[in-house]
């Protein structure tokens, strides 16, 4: 007698991609790590590195980021106060995610997009 085999549960790979994707996902997070992991360490040379992010926006994904203890915001003198952004050592954690997508992205322009 065959046993017939259940439906295969898909949810222990799809929670944590859900989780990741949690993180980094939206318009401006990637972009943002990407900024700051370069060497903007200033609000406004990040802002001025991604058109279109205004600071309202910036503020509010720097804080999340730092909730998720991907970027470090640290407060430097007293007068005038120097605010600084870097990104801690977990955020090199997404660098293979990263340059996993940008790959991805790129065969997939090619295979779209290109005449064939």
């Amino acid at each position: 007698m065959a046993v017939k085999k259940g439906p295969l549960n898909c949810l222990d790979t799809v929670k944590p991609v859900r989780d990741t994707l949690d993180v980094i996902n939206g318009k401006w997070k990637l972009p943002i790590i990407i900024s700051v992991s370069i060497g903007n360490d200033r609000f406004t040379d990040i802002q001025e590195s991604i058109p279109g992010l205004t600071p309202k926006v910036l503020a509010k994904e720097l804080k999340e980021l730092e909730e998720h203890k991907l970027i470090k915001r640290t407060v430097v003198g007293d007068y005038p106060v120097k605010i600084l952004y870097t990104a801690e050592p977990y955020a090199d954690t997404l660098t293979p995610l990263i340059y996993a997508m940008k790959d991805w992205g790129v065969n997939h322009r090619n295979k779209v997009f290109s005449a064939e």
